[in-house]
């Protein structure tokens, strides 16, 4: 069932851009000249880098899946499925705005991979 006043997840969602876009932009800082001895140092620096590349991935991806979300708000077709054109559970676009597939063929997409 659509959600009967979309305008709160749209007001979530655009929320949801602006804290991806933040999180993004902030820099991920460049190891420094390491010297000889500094082994654990350097590991846990190249650690935070890659976890910091890692989350700025996520990130990014899940803004595609936002933005994806607003461009169906502006084809009226927010809270269809994308695959069945079946309407997403109100519950389901509660706890996730970005949903673009029903439950049923959420589960089937993921049985493909």
């Amino acid at each position: 069932m659509k959600p009967k006043d979309p305008e709160p997840i749209r007001e979530i969602l655009l929320a949801e851009r602006v804290r991806l876009l933040e999180e993004i932009g902030e820099a991920i800082v460049a190891p420094g000249q390491m010297t000889y001895g500094s082994q654990a140092a350097a590991a846990s620096q190249v650690f935070a880098q890659q976890r910091d590349l890692a989350l700025r991935d996520r990130a990014e991806t899940q803004l595609v899946l936002v933005d994806e979300a607003l461009a169906r708000f502006g084809a009226g077709t927010f809270g269809d499925c994308v695959r069945c054109g079946k309407a997403i559970a109100r519950d389901r676009l509660e706890a996730l705005p970005w949903a673009a597939r029903c439950i049923d063929c959420q589960r089937l997409a993921g049985r493909e991979r």
